[in-house]
């Protein structure tokens, strides 16, 4: 399942530094607009200590976690929509991920320029909205006429996407997000999901602040936390240049001593991507075997046969049952014989609905 999300944000307020943070790949953190030319692509993995402690049971060739992929795209400035700066070329490539990390700059430094001159994480945000919103409300017009056209000539489908357009050209006009619309039918749902609106995807708002305010935030991030929790948006506070210097540091034990003396129990990093792995809605079951354990990501409430067909197509064509062991079960009994043999391994057919943490094995037939 290749999941894809992409840091966006004015220029200067701290992308591609954590990007880079989130990333092997180093990203150019410059301090001039438009650095990042071409959106930086980062597979970074989803930290799970489920896996290491599977490990430690199960002495497995190899650990398999499972992955996202980040783009980090160059900063939007106002007038995007239109083309401004490198406009088009960057929306297109926000439309291609599944969900939006939106970068709003809540620290002061006057060694780093500000492309409207003041610290305002509250207009930057609008900033970065209207813009998606006039690339949305385009796509949406140009599609109306011939949608509306088919509609009053019968056409069923034509009918279910001029609904869905209304709905969101009224929302859009009035400057708020498509996200915030809800559709009751399938239909229309798939409707929906199939027009790929820039302000449709899931959005999280990482306020980027100074190492001081690591811990607790600071007047800028309230306001943010304020405005967020209106349209029913996550939000995280990040120290990204703090975190650059935590990701430099060679051992695990260092790591752990400078987060400690921030007040911190884990790394932004590894918080903002449970965060972005949450946000799309996504858990994990695990494989666990002497060649691996293996992490795979599915949609929270597929059911089993969904969920093996995510290892192989085969394994869900053929689906005859699966066999589940809860996480703490496997850590409590030590082994897969134990958990047998207390009769905590239980065999679930096609109605099962999968449980984050699940440790399964599927038995098909084709």
């Amino acid at each position: 399942m290749a999941l894809k999300c992409g840091i966006v944000g004015l220029p200067n307020v701290g992308k591609s530094t954590l990007f880079n943070c989130l990333s092997s790949a180093k990203a150019q953190a410059a301090n001039f607009p438009f650095c990042t030319i071409e959106p930086n692509v980062g597979v970074i993995t989803v930290p799970d200590e489920r896996l290491t402690k599977l490990a430690e049971l199960v002495h497995p060739g190899r650990i398999v976690p499972a992955t996202c992929e980040i783009v980090d795209i160059a900063g939007l400035v106002k007038g995007a929509s239109k083309g401004e700066g490198l406009g088009n070329k960057f929306l297109g490539n926000i439309r291609e991920t599944d969900a939006i990390i939106h970068v709003l700059r809540c620290f002061e430094d006057e060694n780093i320029t500000h492309v409207d001159g003041t610290i305002d994480p509250i207009r930057d945000k609008e900033i970065i909205d209207t813009e998606l919103q006039l690339k949305d409300l385009e796509t949406i017009e140009s599609r109306l006429a011939k949608t509306e056209k088919a509609a009053a000539a019968g056409n069923k489908d034509a009918k279910i996407e001029a609904t869905v357009l209304h709905a969101y050209k009224e929302v859009l006009e009035q400057g708020k997000n498509a996200r915030i619309v809800e559709f009751e039918s399938k239909d229309e749902q798939d409707c929906a999901r199939n027009l790929f609106l820039l302000t449709s995807k899931p959005v999280l708002y990482v306020c980027n602040v100074g190492e001081t305010d690591a811990k607790s935030g600071n007047a800028f991030t309230k306001k943010v936390e304020e405005l967020a929790k209106e349209e029913g948006a996550e939000t995280m506070v990040i120290a990204a240049k703090t975190e650059e210097d935590i990701a430099e540091l060679e051992s695990y034990e260092d790591k752990q001593m400078f987060l400690e003396e921030l007040g911190l129990e884990e790394s932004g990093v590894n918080r903002l991507i449970k965060k972005a792995y949450a946000l799309l809605n996504l858990e994990t079951f695990i494989t666990a075997g002497e060649m691996e354990v293996k992490a795979w990501t599915y949609k929270k409430g597929w059911k089993a046969p969904q969920c093996a067909g995510v290892i192989h197509t085969d394994f869900e064509k053929g689906f005859i049952r699966a066999e589940v062991i809860k996480y703490d079960d496997y850590i409590q009994y030590g082994s897969e014989a134990a958990v047998r043999e207390a009769g905590k391994l239980a065999v679930e057919g096609k109605e099962y609905v999968v449980q984050d943490g699940d440790i399964m094995h599927f038995r098909f037939n084709v």
